[in-house]
């Protein structure tokens, strides 16, 4: 199996457990697809109880490391990286991070700013026709003044979406998830009573008109723009909170 067992401590044995077969899988010890010992020897090799096993493998399994499968071939092995999955938890985290205070609205207008910039540039050169018409059908939606704020919302972390989509650049996507999935959604909760949606509709058909014309470095100043703007209102929604509160 290629792990290396020691002694656990019986308070915590199931999390040591878990943590020694999360090692063996992340530094490549134990492969994609290949199958776990049993429970029973499991138990037997760390000298512990299979309920302890059972809840080691629960852990394993919430983090998307293993899978079970049942059947006379079944059993738990170790799962293949799903991109999703891993996006989401991230995305998941920032949120978090955003709601504790770990994260400054500066900060994320600044790192929002920073990482589409890449993007803006890489979808100019690499974006499709669909890529396009995803933006594109977008933003007329957001010229919908029957939209509720929560569809506007919606329809803006899917515009946002399509210009990462149009990168072409699998990593990317990956990790701007969290800035569209978590952060953008953040944005919008503390700034939709102060921003005016058609002034956000009108940043988003520039940047789709330099991205469609491939012209990257209007599609960034396009997007500095809407940054500057969405930091403004962060600013005034925040004094406006600090006024109710006086």
């Amino acid at each position: 199996m290629g792990i290396e067992f020691k002694d656990v401590v019986t308070a915590s044995a199931a999390r040591q457990i878990a943590e020694s077969i999360r090692s063996a899988i992340l530094d490549g010890r134990l492969k994609v697809d290949e199958r776990l010992p049993t429970e029973e020897e499991l138990a037997q090799r760390f000298g512990v109880s299979r309920p302890t096993v059972r809840e080691a493998l629960k852990r394993l399994a919430a983090q998307h490391l293993i899978r079970s499968r049942r059947g006379p071939t079944g059993g738990n092995f170790v799962a293949s990286p799903a991109p999703e999955e891993a996006a989401l938890t991230l995305a998941n985290a920032t949120t978090l991070m955003v709601a504790v205070g770990d994260f400054g609205l500066d900060d994320v207008a600044t790192a929002r700013l920073e990482l589409e910039s890449v993007c803006c540039r890489l979808a100019a050169r690499n974006r499709a026709d669909a890529d396009l018409e995803a933006m594109r059908r977008e933003l007329g939606r957001q010229r919908d003044a029957t939209l509720t704020d929560e569809e506007f919302c919606a329809s803006d972390v899917r515009f946002h979406r399509a210009l990462v989509d149009a990168t072409g650049n699998a990593l990317l996507r990956f990790v701007m998830h969290s800035v569209v999935e978590a952060l953008q959604p953040v944005s919008n909760m503390i700034i939709f009573r102060v921003r005016d949606r058609q002034t956000i509709a009108d940043f988003h058909e520039s940047i789709l008109d330099a991205v469609e014309r491939r012209d990257g470095e209007a599609g960034v100043a396009a997007l500095r723009n809407l940054m500057i703007y969405i930091r403004d209102r962060y600013r005034e929604a925040l004094e406006r909170r600090a006024e109710r509160a006086g």
